[in-house]
């Protein structure tokens, strides 16, 4: 870990133009508990702020909502066929916002990001095999590679400290040295990266995949976060970066983070090679993930053809509630230090500070301030120790409560 003289715990930035918390739709203040929801009903008490899982206190876009209203609305709720119109609102979709362009026959669905990189876990390895990761990672990394008999190997990520930033970055010598690994085989990339806020840069995909090549280890990007970035910064969808990486990745995504469906169950996976989307297939039927219900395509299609003025002020939104978080662990939270976030609703804050361990200082959240966060050390024991995640896509009234909540027991 590298680190100079002139850290900087709190970001300056500047405010949103739009989104500012003024009574607009994402201040509405919604009661899940009761709802079999497992952010809020999962709390082990009702007085609990859950800031731990990630989806979003907020209602779909009113397009989806229509959608499946009219779906359920038919009343028959049998085994569903996915019509062209589907891979249509996809193919769309990322041409328009994205510049990628994505074939039909390279598509193929299931029911969600995490089953979809468990089959191309299988599809893609021999069980002991090594599945490299850029750790603090997902935690689902972890078991979906253990789960199908192969090894985790973590390449940490480096704090770099440069124009009052305190970023993450690649330990390239040490990526290139993990890929040379002869047990290693694919590499699993989190891109935007879950739970440091990185958003991945055209030139840093790019060596990633020169460096995985030379080393013929195939690349498969978890990108459900793509639609999740913050003023300043721009996704790259891996594939679109050149013919090589479209070549050599397996790309996973799906509206569901983004537009808040996560419970509908609709996810693809994007594959240009056609024998590894033969392998693909065999394997989604072998874990048995291969029929969706009738409401995710169809909220897959009005999210993607009619919900992109309301994804873009929900990232205002976002960028508010971050700005709101920095502003008041600025005055109030002098022990937290948080990583800029370019991507995804899900701030990594250092709390080394407090001398308490991750798990240390969740659980005193939990049980003082009633706040419920994710320890760091959920992804990865080593990389995530001194950390914990907040989700802060919730009414900005939900969120400054827990701060304060929090602020009192500093």
């Amino acid at each position: 870990m590298k680190k100079t003289d002139n850290e900087c715990p709190h970001q300056v930035i500047e405010h949103p133009s739009r989104g500012e918390g003024l009574g607009g739709p994402f201040d509405e203040l919604i009661e899940r508990r009761g709802t079999g929801c497992v952010k809020w009903d999962e709390s082990p008490s009702a007085d609990v702020i859950p800031l731990w899982v990630a989806d979003m206190d907020f209602k779909a876009a009113p397009a989806i909502l229509k959608a499946v209203r009219k779906r359920a609305e038919h009343g028959v709720f049998g085994y569903t066929v996915v019509g062209n119109d589907y891979y249509e609102a996809i193919i769309a979709w990322f041409r328009r916002r994205h510049q990628w362009t994505i074939h039909r026959e390279e598509i193929l669905y299931t029911t969600g990001v995490v089953p979809a990189m468990s089959v191309a876990i299988k599809a893609l390895t021999m069980p002991g095999e090594k599945v490299l990761i850029l750790s603090p990672d997902y935690n689902c990394f972890f078991s979906s590679i253990r789960n199908n008999g192969c090894e985790v190997l973590e390449s940490r990520l480096l704090l770099y400290y440069s124009n009052k930033q305190n970023r993450f970055e690649v330990d390239w010598t040490d990526f290139e040295a993990c890929c040379a690994d002869e047990k290693t085989t694919v590499f699993l990339l989190c891109n935007p990266h879950n739970p440091t806020g990185r958003v991945w840069t055209r030139d840093e995909l790019e060596r990633m995949n020169d460096i995985c090549l030379r080393h013929g280890v195939k690349v498969v990007s978890d990108e459900i976060h793509c639609e999740l970035i913050m003023p300043g910064h721009t996704f790259q969808p891996f594939a679109a970066v050149s013919e090589q990486c479209r070549q050599n990745s397996v790309v996973l995504n799906s509206p569901s983070k983004s537009f808040n469906t996560a419970g509908l169950q609709i996810a693809n996976i994007i594959c240009a090679q056609p024998e590894w989307r033969r392998r693909l297939d065999r394997a989604i039927n072998i874990n048995e993930v291969c029929d969706v219900g009738p409401f995710g395509p169809v909220a897959l299609i009005a999210a993607y053809n009619e919900s992109e003025a309301w994804l873009d002020e929900l990232c205002q939104y976002l960028w508010g509630n971050y700005t709101a978080l920095c502003d008041f662990a600025a005055k109030h939270l002098p022990l937290w230090q948080l990583r800029p976030l370019e991507g995804t609703y899900l701030p990594w804050v250092d709390i080394t500070a407090t001398g308490m361990t991750s798990q240390q200082y969740a659980d005193l959240l939990l049980q003082k301030a009633r706040v419920w966060v994710n320890p760091g050390t959920m992804y990865g024991p080593q990389s995530g120790e001194g950390y914990i995640r907040l989700n802060i896509a919730c009414p900005r009234a939900r969120l400054m409560e827990a701060l304060e909540r929090i602020s009192k027991i500093e």
